[in-house]
């Protein structure tokens, strides 16, 4: 392979990718939920939580990719399969059946706030190591998802 000369050095680029992968597989796995609950969702709600989820789940789909290539402009694998999206995420992902769509936006709300604080120790890592693409990519992940559990928070209420 070829030597990366970006003025990161491998152990900083691995950690600062290390911190993205695990935004991808959270980011990965909330993705997957708001998917299935578009598709399940039931309920006086039904018509404004199916186009509010679509919404969400096509914006970190955008998102997977961006953050898979930052990946990999840094010399770093993502994640190639979903047991090792599942390993890396601390999301739980463990519905056998569809939710109540207010179980469902509770479930996405404390989703998105995980994501949000994973997505934070990301951000102190690439700042840290001085990787202003990775830290502006993190800093707009993050104003993204409070965005989103803001107005989930609100649905709740």
């Amino acid at each position: 392979m070829t030597k990366i000369d970006i003025g990161l050095d491998e152990n900083v680029r691995k950690s600062v990718a290390e911190a993205l992968n695990a935004t991808l597989s959270d980011t990965y796995a909330v993705y997957m939920k708001t998917h299935a609950y578009h598709w399940n969702v039931t309920g006086p709600q039904f018509h404004t939580l199916h186009v509010m989820f679509e919404e969400q789940y096509r914006e970190m789909w955008a998102a997977l990719d961006e953050i898979a290539e930052r990946v990999r402009a840094l010399g770093v694998f993502a994640p190639v399969s979903g047991k090792q999206f599942s390993e890396m995420s601390a999301i739980d992902n463990a519905d056998t059946s569809p939710p109540s769509a207010t179980t469902m936006v509770e479930r996405l709300l404390a989703d998105h706030e995980t994501l949000i604080k994973r997505a934070r120790e990301g951000l102190s890592i690439a700042e840290e190591a001085g990787d202003a693409a990775s830290a502006d990519l993190l800093t707009v992940r993050i104003q993204t998802h409070e965005k989103t559990a803001w107005m989930l928070r609100s649905m709740a209420q």
